[in-house]
């Protein structure tokens, strides 16, 4: 038997900051209209799921490449040194090492993928994953249980992005035979089902690392042919891939910058599938009739307000007022042309995870008056807002400076020139009164992500904001086992949320994975991230 213990780990080094600080930005970065025209219909008319479902296409062609757009550039092939999702990776990586389990958005369940189980003890405080027979690395080694114990071990010793949530969690592992993996945790948590289906689940060979040389193993239907950072990754079909052959022989990679642009490409067959998250151009490309798949995370268009001593958001009346004072139904006119998915609450109606807790409204009157106390305690109303210079986010900048002055504050906005430059602002230096941003929280489990940007001292909790009660219930949430505790831990979230402003919400943005007709089998999983062993063309 191993026993691997899994060391804790709170420092946030330089390298994970600037990959969390990426993921987040591109969650949030194109969350607008990019102009274009007029669609037949508007965000509030999406729901989560598939659009313009095709036919029965029958047998799979063999053969051929797919091009994939994905939202942000492939950096690195290492899955403990890149944030796997939707927007940054997730695909890319996946189609490499696969994962051993897979969320299935449609029936809203987590299903074995490389793993063949996996199974919750009665508590929940013990889970054990059972390996599929036959299941070898691209190399030709055999994925054992001893493989993916020390993959992540790997991933939590090189500090990757999930690192420290499974640290916390997860007191060790064991791998009482060749196929068995049990996981022993700190308390009962779900959690690890979603954890199994992104970084920490995408297991790396153990020939992967060799001193300082990492080259990409794993035991996906994929495998290296060329790798340009930031620009192209080349995939060839695995023939000895366990579910069988892919159906196409290679898989190109690539990002081009732009949601119009993106569009125009699928449009014109220079590309087959893409990651969007830009509105005008997905309410297009559903209106011409591209099939693709639907998701909206919570939490997906939000302010966030420094709460560091000596900012003005450290007083609290002063977050009161801005969120009373920021109408979102006036920002999705300004900034999405009255298209979006404006609102206050953390879920909306589109998520499963959606309560009937009112949220705090829009009050000018109320906000000038919690304004104007803070005011007689000394603050002088001043708030800079850090931007990009880019047209969406200067919409939004605009809009929110116009209705915080007009309640009194004195809003300053100031423009950066790029995303490296605001990671650097937000994340490095925490130089900010407040910015846009996004939490992006996933349907498939809404804890992780909550739980870093919310918690005190969260690794993704850039705003300094703490609470004791927050704290609580976030714990609480982290332990619920069944969607109904969650649902009530989660509107009690909303309640204090409305009373604490951890942040201020202006509503989500819908991300559409998109192909043309003559695509089929593309697999969805958590967060909007592809699987491409099934894929064909015709």
């Amino acid at each position: 038997m191993i026993r691997s213990p899994l060391r804790r780990s709170r420092r946030l080094t330089a390298a994970t900051l600037a990959i969390t600080a990426s993921m987040f930005l591109a969650s949030c970065a194109d969350n607008s209209s990019s102009g274009g025209g007029e669609s037949a219909e508007s965000g509030s008319s999406l729901k989560i799921g598939m659009v313009n479902e095709q036919p029965d296409p029958g047998t799979p062609t063999k053969g051929g490449t797919l091009t994939f757009s994905g939202y942000a550039a492939v950096t690195s092939l290492d899955p403990a040194k890149v944030q796997i999702a939707g927007s940054a990776g997730g695909s890319e990586l996946g189609a490499i090492y696969d994962v051993l389990m897979r969320y299935d958005p449609i029936e809203q369940t987590f299903v074995p993928q490389l793993a063949q189980s996996l199974e919750p003890s009665s508590d929940s405080k013990t889970w054990t994953l059972k390996l599929r027979d036959g299941v070898k690395f691209s190399d030709g080694t055999t994925l054992d249980s001893k493989a993916v114990v020390d993959s992540i071990n790997r991933y939590v010793t090189n500090k990757g992005p999930q690192s420290s949530l499974w640290a916390a969690k997860v007191a060790s592992m064991d791998a009482p035979d060749a196929s068995t993996v049990i996981f022993n945790l700190v308390d009962p948590w779900t959690g690890i089902q979603s954890m199994l289906s992104t970084g920490p689940g995408m297991i790396v060979a153990p020939t992967a690392q060799q001193g300082d040389q990492f080259t990409p193993i794993g035991a996906g239907a994929f495998t290296l042919e060329k790798f340009t950072p930031n620009e192209e990754l080349l995939l060839n079909a695995r023939p000895d891939y366990y579910g069988g052959a892919p159906n196409i022989d290679q898989l190109k990679l690539i990002s081009i910058v732009g949601a119009q642009p993106t569009a125009e490409a699928l449009k014109s067959g220079g590309i087959d599938a893409a990651y969007m998250r830009t509105l005008t151009p997905i309410l297009d490309l559903i209106e011409n009739g591209n099939p693709g798949f639907i998701d909206i995370p919570s939490l997906g268009y939000i302010a966030n307000v420094n709460m560091a001593e000596g900012r003005p958001g450290s007083d609290l009346r002063v977050r009161q007022a801005m969120a009373l004072a920021i109408d979102p139904e006036t920002l999705n006119t300004r900034v999405n042309n009255g298209k979006g998915l404006p609102g206050q609450e953390i879920f909306q109606d589109t998520s499963r995870w959606h309560n009937d807790v009112a949220t705090t409204g829009i009050d000018p009157a109320k906000a000038k008056e919690l304004l104007d106390q803070a005011k007689a305690d000394g603050f002088d109303g001043k708030v800079t807002y850090v931007a990009i210079q880019e047209p969406s986010a200067q919409a939004t900048a605009l809009g929110v400076q116009a209705m915080l002055n007009a309640v009194g504050f004195d809003v300053q906005i100031d423009y950066v020139t790029g995303a490296g430059d605001l990671i650097k602002r937000l994340y490095v230096d925490r130089d900010f009164d407040m910015s846009s941003g996004a939490a992006s929280l996933p349907e498939a489990d809404p804890f992780e992500r909550l739980y870093t940007s919310t918690k005190s001292g969260g690794r993704n909790n850039i705003t300094g904001y703490s609470d004791a009660e927050m704290d609580s219930l976030l714990d609480k949430l982290g332990v619920a086992t069944t969607d109904e505790d969650k649902k009530a831990v989660l509107a009690q979230i909303q309640e204090r949320a409305n009373e604490t402003v951890p942040w201020i919400v202006w509503g989500n943005v819908p991300n559409l994975v998109v192909w043309n007709e003559n695509v089929h089998g593309l697999q969805e999983n958590i967060d909007s991230m592809i699987l491409f062993d099934e894929a064909w063309k015709n």
